[in-house]
């Protein structure tokens, strides 16, 4: 079954870098949703009153990419760039090559 990692930026423009937010198996329609229903779930406050006073906004920078800010009255805005990776290469498993080199390799 295809792997797939929901990845997260940090830090700012240039500085920023990704990390593994999440790991998701099945088809990447799948993995979309999964990753939908974690962008759902970011930053969202714990509480219906803090939910009315919280602003959440969605960018689609791609169909595998988006964009969220919270925005909570005063305090500074979360924020987060989802996106969303495909598994290619793994040396520990046996359905997949070990390089992305041997993606395109011709048998």
């Amino acid at each position: 079954m295809p792997g797939w990692a929901v990845m997260r930026a940090l830090g700012l423009a240039e500085l920023s870098h990704y990390s593994v937010y999440r790991e998701l198996e099945g088809t990447e329609a799948e993995a979309l949703d999964g990753m939908l229903r974690i962008i759902d779930a970011f930053g969202q406050a714990a509480t219906a009153a803090g939910r009315r006073r919280q602003r959440r906004r969605v960018f689609r920078v791609s169909e595998r990419s988006y964009f969220v800010r919270v925005e909570k009255g005063w305090s500074t805005p979360q924020e987060a760039h989802f996106l969303l990776a495909e598994l290619v290469a793994d040396t520990h498993d046996d359905d997949l090559p070990d390089t992305v080199a041997d993606l395109t390799a011709k048998p």
